[in-house]
């Protein structure tokens, strides 16, 4: 065999482990610059507690809120309902089979409270308003209306990114809770009005089975996603270059990203509570 025929092996290994290299590069790089940004937005949220001269930008931070969580309460009770009525059809004939029907109140219950309210209200809302946030910083700042509020000493991260922050762990613990409701009153629709189990076993199956920590996990779980939800997209906006194809990348890494560490940093929690004694 010729050297010339042979010679394509040690370059498709180099391209691998360039490629594998560059993502954990990128990985590192995404990691170390949401750290930084959650790190200015800890300082300016605790200059705004304790010293007078800072203050919060009331106003921005009840418009965002209206936007990212009133705006988003419709799709999120659709999704979680739909994920309602999903649990019990699907939960129904394993459950029939021991005559366990009325046990899917206890499923639905925990599956909703613990796990799928807090996962599937971040993961909707990183669609509908993580990407929209990552594109409106991403056109300011092709724009330079980054530059022209560091030029007038006025600082982006406490007037673009803490407001946005605020308002998105606030709207997701709150649209947690809307779906939580509303998937449990979904799982029950369909429990008393198709699988025959009586509306009183439904909702006393579904009281003996949670407990008050299942709905506190899940709303810290909330809290966490929206943390995360909110400084990648507010990273990514920002650090966009390269014009409108830029703002696009922004975009797309945004929900990639929130997707994939949201779901890591379900299944840590998971663990965590699961260790301790809280799952």
């Amino acid at each position: 065999m010729s050297p010339i025929a042979a010679s394509p092996k040690p370059f498709i290994l180099i391209r691998l482990l360039d490629q594998w290299g560059d993502l954990w590069v990128r990985t590192f790089t995404l990691i170390g610059g949401v750290s930084y940004l959650l790190y200015d937005v800890l300082i300016w949220v605790l200059r705004g507690l304790f010293t007078s001269k800072v203050r919060f930008g009331r106003a921005a931070i009840i418009t965002q809120v209206v936007r990212i969580g009133i705006h988003s309460i419709g799709i999120v009770v659709l999704v979680c309902g739909s994920i309602g009525f999903i649990l019990a059809l699907q939960m129904a004939p394993p459950l029939g089979d021991f005559g366990q029907t009325d046990k899917i109140a206890n499923i639905v219950g925990v599956a909703v409270f613990r796990e799928l309210g807090p996962l599937i209200a971040a993961i909707v809302l990183t669609g509908f308003a993580g990407a929209s946030i990552a594109a409106e910083l991403g056109t300011m700042v092709v724009g330079e209306e980054i530059e022209a509020l560091e030029a007038q000493a006025l600082n982006p991260i406490r007037f673009l990114v803490v407001p946005r922050v605020i308002a998105t762990v606030f709207s997701l613990v709150l649209l947690t809770v809307f779906g939580d409701i509303m998937a449990v009153i979904a799982g029950g629709f369909m429990t008393i009005f198709f699988l025959d189990v009586s509306y009183g076993l439904y909702v006393t199956n579904t009281l003996d089975q949670l407990v008050v920590g299942d709905f506190l996990t899940g709303l810290a779980k909330a809290a966490v996603f929206g943390l995360i939800l909110s400084a990648i997209a507010c990273y990514n906006g920002l650090s966009v270059t390269g014009g409108a194809a830029g703002v696009g990348r922004a975009t797309t890494n945004t929900v990639v990203q929130t997707i994939v560490i949201v779901i890591i940093a379900d299944l840590m929690f998971t663990t965590i509570f699961f260790a301790i004694g809280w799952a």
